[in-house]
């Protein structure tokens, strides 16, 4: 489960790599120490990337789903928490085949995220192409920022 986070990108320098936390916890989880052993085919998770991120009238999530079909995808909103989930299949062993190396991830995975009150359920886009999912939720009308003139 992940909740959205305001972070201003804007305050880190390039030169300077910053801290990221949530990017090394990532990385810790999709260490397997028996990535090369072929014995460990079946037992690979498969976690795909994501990126959030938040404009004016929505919230824009992207990951990378390669190999994935549109019909593996499941897709829920429920008040604010959104729900993402889906399964890669592993490719099928032949008897007169040998491995040699399996680096690629198979498996179901699952990724919610938390959203603000503001958001319209009704108003969700998603779209599958080319093994990138975009989904759009909208901001309600009323939760967006409203420019104030002074009257004299």
């Amino acid at each position: 489960m992940s909740n959205l986070l305001t972070r201003d990108f804007r305050t880190i320098t390039p030169q300077i790599p910053a801290l990221e936390p949530f990017r090394m916890m990532r990385d810790l989880m999709r260490w397997d120490p028996y990535r090369d052993n072929l014995l460990s085919l079946e037992n690979q998770t498969f976690l795909p990337s994501f990126e959030v991120k938040e404009t004016p009238t929505a919230y824009v999530f992207k990951a990378d789903l390669p190999g994935i079909k549109e019909e593996d995808l499941d897709i829920q909103l429920l008040g604010n928490r959104l729900t993402i989930g889906g399964k890669r299949e592993t490719e099928k062993k032949e008897d007169n085949e040998t491995w040699h190396l399996v680096e690629r991830s198979y498996g179901s995975f699952s990724r919610s995220f938390t959203l603000p009150e503001e958001i319209t359920a009704n108003k969700v886009d998603a779209h599958l192409v080319n093994g990138v999912l975009t989904l759009t939720v909208m901001k309600n009308p009323e939760a967006q920022a409203q420019k104030i003139r002074i009257k004299h």
